[in-house]
């Protein structure tokens, strides 16, 4: 009894220690997110991209330069006098050529469409990465807590070997060698568990480098469990609220702004079948004649004409390629919009069965464990039970209790998951960080 008095002692004050960690300076899922988020370099390269299509969309609008022309003409070859025939003159003309219908509007037209996809691409990839670093948070989380758990049955294991080597010493009860053997053998298999959670943690910790510094990630991350839901809130929806919401979400947003931008270039490929117009203007300087006489500058204007009369070859094909890009956008928006329906399903159904698994751990496999260990312990203290029943019961409760932290884990993820495939919710909120523009990077 007095060995079953220090054990429970011993096993209390592990306990505590395991559930008051002296960490400092932790690592919150909040601070992660607030640094991952604001400091995106993707968010950098994106605005360059939408300023360029924007400054390519002014330029589209524009008509082509004038061509201003220079030229002598007619001078005569038998002594290059400038003045020795009339039909010679210094001729400097000007032309300009015009868009053919409106293609030019519609060029801006369609560039300033293309360029309306890049906020939104923001959007999705601020998404994606609020996904991605709460999972890996939620990993280094799940490995430092399964740590924390085999470090305290791991106290109560070598306690279980001193408790059972100081009575086979003394010939008391009928503790065996073997007994003694099966501790040390699980003591084993703890340390070599807690080596592959730590490779884990560090794993999941150096996934995160990608967007947080070296000094960060220097720290554990946070023992505290209200840390871990600051997600955003997600509803359980049907099938006819879901569709919907997926078609707002930024990815499918930006698929449109993209095929809205095609299917203004088919416009444009269009007005390849209407004329172009072009005006030249040309003033020829000529020098008096030889005996004195005055001769006349010469004014010419003339307009030229693109007559698009053979289309077979050109006209028509390039409509043909415009409705065929324009086509294959729509398509491609269709097969994201089925990829993202199919991943919420699939997220969905597992979050489901994960939420009756963490019922059924929590108010009865766990206690049941307890319940189990307590008593193989109860008996083996008084002599009455067998010391591997114990150890096979504090195992099996210990890997009760990682499965449960497993599960909340999981859990955590997928809502992370399913935030993603319905962003279009947090769709205000990360305007709100798009418009700062973060001015301060």
């Amino acid at each position: 009894m007095n060995h079953l008095a220090v054990f429970k002692a011993s096993f209390l004050a592990i306990l505590l220690a395991a559930a008051n960690p002296a960490y400092s300076n932790e690592l919150s899922l909040e601070q992660a997110l607030s640094y991952a988020l604001n400091n995106e370099p993707w968010l950098t390269a994106n605005k360059y991209q939408q300023a360029a299509v924007q400054a390519q969309s002014l330029a589209a609008g524009t008509l082509p330069d004038p061509v201003l022309t220079v030229g002598l003409m007619n001078l005569p070859t038998d002594g290059f006098a400038f003045d020795q025939e009339g039909m010679t003159q210094l001729k400097v003309g000007v032309s300009q050529m015009f868009s053919r219908g409106d293609s030019l509007a519609l060029k801006q037209h369609a560039l300033a469409q293309s360029a309306q996809q890049y906020p939104w691409l923001r959007v999705d990839r601020l998404a994606q990465v609020k996904t991605i670093v709460i999972e890996s948070w939620l990993n280094a989380y799940r490995a430092q807590q399964s740590i924390a758990l085999i470090e305290q049955d791991k106290g109560l294991f070598t306690q279980l070997i001193e408790i059972t080597e100081s009575s086979y010493a003394s010939s008391v009860g009928n503790t065996r060698q073997q007994d003694i053997i099966r501790a040390q053998l699980e003591l084993t298999r703890l340390e070599d568990k807690l080596v592959m959670l730590e490779q884990q943690f560090e794993s999941a910790k150096k996934r995160l480098s990608q967007w947080l510094p070296i000094n960060m990630l220097t720290q554990p991350v946070s023992a505290n469990r209200s840390d871990i839901i600051p997600l955003v809130d997600f509803d359980q929806l049907e099938f006819a609220q879901l569709m919907p919401l997926l078609m707002a979400h930024p990815a499918i947003v930006a698929i449109e702004q993209t095929v809205a931008a095609k299917q203004t270039e088919i416009d444009v490929a269009k007005q390849g079948y209407k004329p172009q117009l072009g005006v030249n203007m040309g003033y020829g300087y000529r020098d008096d004649a030889p005996m004195g006489d005055s001769r006349a500058d010469l004014f010419s204007v003339g307009i030229s004409i693109d007559l698009p009369l053979f289309t077979d070859n050109r006209q028509d094909q390039q409509v043909n390629a415009a409705i065929a890009t324009a086509e294959a956008v729509k398509t491609e928006k269709l097969i994201a919009l089925q990829k993202l329906k199919g991943m919420y399903f699939k997220e969905f159904s597992q979050l489901a069965r994960l939420a009756k698994r963490d019922a059924l751990y929590q108010t009865k496999l766990l206690p049941q464990m307890a319940e189990q260990a307590q008593a193989t312990l109860n008996a083996y203290t008084r002599d009455d039970g067998d010391f591997s029943e114990v150890m096979r019961a504090r195992i099996s409760e210990l890997n009760a209790k990682i499965d449960a932290l497993n599960i909340q884990i999981d859990q955590q993820i997928i809502i992370a998951r399913l935030n993603y495939y319905a962003s279009s919710k947090d769709a205000a909120v990360m305007a709100e960080l798009l418009a700062g523009e973060h001015d301060e990077h």
